[in-house]
């Protein structure tokens, strides 16, 4: 196998190798890049390829990575892959760089190797809002309502940049001025869906498009499922918006948990097959009822913060009273007034009681006298 067309002693181009080596989450590649580092154990993979006269590669599960890692040796020159991010005004982010998100170390061996990045990432916590593409009005309004709440509250919103509940979410925290992050399964190069590819250039300019693969990858199953681990890591939390029995949000939401993040879910009409499977992160997961963007905040935050208010309610007619009075209060007619004696009866309290609690119900503006019976002060 010839040499390596770059400088593989170079550890930004060595980790730009690795994420197009092995596909995103890779445990066996990343437990190799963990302990030896992205220049040695591109060395390593180098030399296991040759052949049993090289590194060789030991125990059958490394043979068996070897085999999965070498095809992509031919003609591998990430410095293709570079000059494309940098013609698109992207950049490299490693994980020893700043703007790396701290979330994503919480990943361990399926770390990505690096983020290939358009735009800038966010500093600060983000939410992660997901959801079904096939989205109804409803899950679009609750989810973009969601954003723009969790933007104003200076929080970034995370997605994936699909049609529905990712775009709802990434257009209302566009709208309230606030900075989402959209991750792909492809290339930053190739908006996909390609029908929101407005809205991904939006997302640029207000926050960052990444991707784990080099451009040029296309975005496929496996490769969506292994990017729903990114966005839950990258969240503080994540919020289910809409999701069927069978969604793949609830693929991020199972990631979430696994990483001990709280998971939210909006509850939906019992009718509407697109709630069905919020309902099942309800019933069966444990995740949290949220139904509004305070909700959300107070999940994501540390334990005593974002505390939602209490929602205004129309006070009750027996509100602050000790029961005594409750049942006087009660039993003045809705309509008319009635003597003292009747109230007792209606009551069933002593002539004495319902007395001292007329008159604290004078006094406190919900009684008043009638001639010498009493009704209900309007």
């Amino acid at each position: 196998m010839p040499e390596l067309p770059f400088d593989a002693s170079d550890p930004r181009l060595a980790a730009a190798a690795w994420s197009g080596l092995a596909e995103p989450g890779d445990p066996a590649a990343g437990t190799l890049v963990a302990h030896l580092g992205a220049v040695e154990a591109l060395d390593w993979l180098t030399r296991a390829a040759r052949g049993p006269a090289g590194a060789g590669a030991g125990s059958r599960p490394w043979e068996q990575a070897v085999a999965r890692w070498a095809p992509r040796l031919e003609n591998l020159d990430v410095r293709r892959e570079l000059d494309m991010l940098d013609r698109l005004g992207g950049h490299l982010v490693l994980p020893t760089d700043p703007a790396w998100p701290a979330g994503l170390d919480d990943l361990a061996d399926t770390r990505p190797f690096a983020l290939w990045v358009r735009g800038a990432l966010p500093p600060g916590a983000a939410v992660a809002v997901v959801g079904s593409r096939a989205a109804t009005p409803y899950g679009q309004r609750v989810a973009a309502d969601l954003a723009v709440g969790i933007a104003e509250a200076g929080t970034g919103v995370v997605s994936g940049g699909a049609y529905g509940i990712d775009a709802a979410a990434h257009r209302g925290a566009l709208a309230a001025g606030g900075p989402t992050v959209a991750v792909l399964a492809g290339g930053v190069d190739r908006p996909y869906p390609t029908g929101n590819t407005a809205l991904l250039e939006a997302v640029v300019a207000s926050g960052a498009v990444v991707a784990e693969v080099p451009p040029g990858c296309a975005p496929s199953r496996s490769r969506f499922l292994a990017r729903n681990r990114l966005i839950a890591a990258l969240g503080r939390a994540t919020v289910v918006v809409e999701a069927a029995w069978r969604s793949g949000a609830l693929s991020t939401a199972a990631h979430a948990a696994g990483l001990s993040r709280p998971v939210g879910a909006v509850p939906g009409p019992v009718t509407s097959m697109a709630s069905a499977g919020c309902h099942r992160l309800l019933r069966e997961q444990g995740a949290v009822c949220v139904t509004d963007a305070a909700e959300v905040l107070e999940l994501a935050g540390p334990a005593g913060t974002h505390l939602p208010a209490e929602p205004p309610v129309q006070p009750g007619l027996l509100d602050g009273l000790d029961p005594r009075a409750a049942r006087v209060l009660d039993a003045l007619p809705a309509r008319g007034s009635a003597p003292v004696a009747n109230l007792a009866r209606t009551a069933g309290l002593p002539l004495a009681d319902v007395r001292a609690a007329l008159g604290a119900l004078e006094l406190e503006g919900r009684a008043e006298r009638a001639g010498s019976a009493w009704r209900r002060r309007r």
